[in-house]
């Protein structure tokens, strides 16, 4: 069985906000939110590389100690990041504060394993319907995958369930039993795989223009954060004063 590995991550607090964040990013630094629900939401800025580093290994189910201005570590897990549509490099994150004697849902990955029979004798092609499950349970009882050995998977009509997973005891997996992870297709025709590829063709353009929002987005969302603070600034020193009635 897996064993939950605690990562660390050093932060600290930000005053920047709105479309000003591109100097944070310049710096080599990511803006972030921490939020939870016994807490007011913070921003945070955090380093690039080491963030990038720890999220490859940990992910979005294993637990982080943030660390923000060297202050006592808070127990977190982390959001998949908003990427740059270009670069794919991170350019936000959301952290979740967790209490540890309180249970969560969060999603864990599915590592598939293993060599299938239908897959190597019979060139049929291994069909993966989810890359990870949703799950309940306590922070300490979280891994950092679920292995899914696909050896089993024979003849064409040879399926993987969730029911088949091998599942720690104090996790409790939030999908339909019968729900099927794997199986393994049958060989397509020519015809079948030209068709494929024409509707890959139109799936990528599609993709594209959804990712060349992702950054618009998360600007448009710090600059309403940081106007929202300039137009009170600008209410304040702006305020007039009470005309003089005086008679003179």
């Amino acid at each position: 069985m897996n064993t939950q590995k605690i990562f660390s991550l050093l932060a600290n607090k930000r005053d920047i906000t709105g479309k000003k964040v591109k100097k944070i990013r310049q710096k080599g630094l990511v803006p972030a939110i921490l939020y939870g629900r016994d807490i007011k939401p913070e921003n945070i800025s955090i380093e690039k590389i080491g963030f990038v580093k720890i999220f490859n290994e940990a992910g979005t189910s294993s637990l982080i100690d943030l660390n923000i201005d060297h202050q006592k570590p808070i127990k977190v897990l982390s959001h998949e990041p908003q990427r740059d549509p270009v670069s794919g490099e991170p350019i936000h994150v959301d952290f979740y504060k967790v209490k540890m004697d309180e249970k969560i849902k969060t999603e864990i990955p599915l590592s598939f394993t293993g060599e299938s029979e239908a897959v190597k004798q019979l060139e049929g092609s291994l069909v993966t319907n989810k890359d990870a499950i949703e799950v309940e349970c306590l922070p300490t009882d979280l891994v950092s995958e679920i292995e899914v050995n696909i050896s089993s998977l024979k003849t064409f009509e040879d399926t993987i369930k969730i029911s088949d997973l091998k599942i720690p005891a104090n996790i409790e997996i939030l999908h339909d039993q019968d729900e099927i992870i794997a199986l393994v297709e049958e060989p397509r025709s020519e015809e079948e795989l030209a068709e494929l590829e024409e509707k890959s063709a139109e799936e990528e353009e599609k993709e594209a223009l959804e990712k060349m929002g992702a950054e618009t987005e998360a600007e448009n969302r710090e600059a309403k954060e940081g106007e929202a603070g300039e137009e009170k600034e600008d209410s304040e020193q702006s305020a007039p004063t009470e005309p003089d009635n005086k008679e003179k």
